[in-house]
């Protein structure tokens, strides 16, 4: 693997250079055929040893050079101070541009008083869910394999560790330009900005008046759109705190995550979240409020705190643009007309009344354009006159359209299959007595959602009734 490591070129003042700990009897957990592919690596190779070894963290890849990052954050909305990479290690950037980095290494200077370590629960959640969030065309850092090792790591009980190495552009995220900011050291804050705009952004430094203004822009626009997305498929992040916001506008840091299951729009996925800041129904107001944290520390940069407000202004008008986008494919609407908004209220708060499964939904309701039997839809609901009345405005606003065209758009948009909770849970609790095959399974049906994927429907069915007890924290 050739190597040019760019993050790394800023010095210093940005890292801790350092090894991964090494970890006792590695095994295979998972692996992904199609991020390997992405990184040019040998499939043959990706079986062996001293792949095991190297993403494990046991056996140095000739030519990386391992550091962990320092950044800061606001957490649940308050400044948590100096915070930084404490269980993640970066091998290094690839000389295609991929930053490849293994969460769980171990301890760094960042940790915290942590072990620097990742249980197998929560790194098969993160696995699964990268691959999954990638087949839904949603930007996301990618996961190339787990690791396992039998030794104990104590969370709520003693676990076992496990190493994921993910896979990014850049993981550099608002709290790195936090940091500097809090710091007050401008030269590096500078430094940072330089570098993503010259990497990632170069149009922001090409004919822009102020290049740190139009980055802002830039990072607020490209969030606008990953939380329409996120919104419109029925995810939440459960912990959308700076440090875990990418300035790349990836979805990042799979800790307590869920796709929905009953439509409920307060609903919050993670259980230490017990003021509801991060509910499904807040994360596009919640995103806008860390770009303002985002805003804040680079004001040093951009000078006055007008250009900075006006660099956010876009952010209302590209999300609610992108959400309708987003909302009109769902419904197979193939260009906007009047009445699509009030068509798009009508559905979600007729889903939100009578709490419905929201995957199945959209899915049965893709099928009955396509097919013109719509009882399937009308079944959800115990109370059908509601639905009846939504079917019936449905049917009139796309009366001269063409079923067929939009039954195929629908089904392009919305998945049969997406990482509900308890489908992790049963492959984890697999994968604990050793087996993996529930993992391989799901990845493959997660890498293709909106395939019909014949003999696996039991994963697109509804979730047990022990799938709502299933508590996610914040410890993994």
């Amino acid at each position: 693997m050739a190597w040019q490591h760019g993050f790394a070129a800023l010095g210093a003042d940005f890292f801790t250079e350092l090894r991964p700990s090494p970890l006792p009897a590695a095994h295979w957990v998972g692996r992904s055929s199609a991020v390997a592919r992405l990184l040019g690596l040998d499939a043959a190779w990706l079986h062996s040893d001293a792949a095991l070894q190297a993403f494990t963290g046991n056996g140095p890849l000739a030519g990386a050079r391992p550091l962990a990052s320092v950044y800061g954050g606001h957490q649940f909305g308050v400044w948590a101070g100096q915070l930084g990479d404490g269980r993640a290690i970066m091998l290094g950037e690839t000389a295609a541009g991929w930053e490849i980095q293994l969460k769980g290494a171990g301890r760094t200077p960042y940790s915290r008083m942590g072990d620097g370590r990742a249980v197998l629960r929560s790194s098969i959640r993160e696995f699964l869910c990268s691959e999954a969030m990638h087949g839904l065309g949603i930007p996301t850092t990618r996961a190339l394999c787990i690791t396992g090792s039998p030794a104990p790591v104590r969370r709520e009980e003693t676990e076992t560790a496990a190493v994921v190495t993910r896979v990014a552009p850049s993981f550099v995220r608002f709290g790195h330009f936090e940091h500097f900011c809090a710091q007050r050291q401008t030269p590096q804050l500078q430094a940072l900005a330089d570098y993503v705009i010259a990497r990632y952004y170069p149009q922001c430094r090409a004919g822009a008046a102020n290049p740190y203004a139009a980055l802002l822009q830039a990072v607020s626009e490209r969030t606008a759109r990953l939380m329409a997305q996120w919104q419109a498929v029925g995810f939440c992040h459960g912990v959308m705190n700076t440090d875990n916001m990418s300035i790349l506008g990836l979805t990042m840091d799979y800790g307590p995550f869920q796709f929905l299951d009953a439509f409920i729009p307060e609903h919050r996925c993670n259980h230490s979240d017990t003021q509801g800041r991060y509910a499904y129904q807040r994360q596009p107001d919640v995103a806008y409020w860390n770009l303002l944290c985002l805003a804040q520390a680079l004001l040093p940069l951009i000078g006055e705190r007008d250009g900075a407000l006006a660099a956010l202004a876009s952010y209302p008008g590209v999300f609610s643009a992108e959400f309708m986008a987003g909302m009109r494919a769902k419904l197979g609407l193939l260009q906007a007309r009047d009445g699509d908004a009030a068509l798009i209220d009508g559905v979600l708060m007729l889903l939100a009344r009578h709490r419905v499964d929201y995957t199945i939904f959209w899915r049965r309701l893709s099928q009955a354009v396509g097919c013109g039997d719509f009882e399937p839809v009308r079944a959800l609901f115990a109370q059908r006159a509601d639905a009846e009345r939504w079917l019936l405005l449905f049917s009139e606003h796309t009366t001269h359209m063409d079923h067929a065209q939009m039954a195929g758009m629908m089904l392009k948009t919305n998945p049969k299959f997406v990482l509900r909770n308890h489908l992790g849970e049963q492959a984890i609790r697999a994968a604990q007595q050793g087996d993996f095959g529930a993992i391989e399974t799901l990845l493959r049906l997660l890498e293709r959602p909106f395939d019909e994927h014949p003999g696996h429907d039991a994963y697109a069915a509804f979730p047990p009734d022990w799938a709502a007890t299933i508590a996610i924290s914040c410890s993994s």
